[in-house]
């Protein structure tokens, strides 16, 4: 399936909305704007309803025509955060500092370190298997 290329940047606010969506599946307005509120997230009502609209309109979600209408998100975690990354990538000249400042995260548990360690060996055998197709 080829990679769908998402023009449109989103704001933080239509970013938490996207990973309740995620978290969700789909919701309505109200369901929407409780979620957020219960996640900490003091967005009115209003704000709530002109994000989503917003998103509807970039095409990174769906509206149903029931009453009330469903909210769904079309695009995945990683069609969001690749553009995101790869621009951090470019701003921090890189991939290797930004791993490095990563890894002196306070925040890093022993379960993310194991993750990004088979990450990390599993784009090893990526290039090696590219390697002997003489890629």
């Amino acid at each position: 399936m080829a990679k769908r290329r998402l023009a449109a940047r989103f704001s933080s606010g239509e970013i938490g909305i996207l990973r309740m969506l995620w978290e969700l599946g789909e919701a309505s307005l109200s369901e929407a704007h409780e979620a957020m509120a219960a996640q900490g997230q003091q967005a009115g009502y209003t704000t709530v309803q002109t994000r989503l609209e917003r998103l509807v309109h970039k095409g990174a979600v769906a509206k149903s025509n029931t009453r009330p209408a469903k909210y769904s998100a079309v695009v995945s975690p990683d069609e969001v955060s690749e553009p995101l990354l790869n621009l951090l990538m470019e701003r921090v000249s890189g991939p290797v500092p930004l791993v490095a400042q990563l890894l002196q995260e306070a925040s890093l548990t022993p379960a993310d370190l194991k993750e990004i360690k088979r990450l990390i060996a599993e784009a090893e055998q990526q290039i090696r298997e590219k390697s002997l197709r003489g890629g």
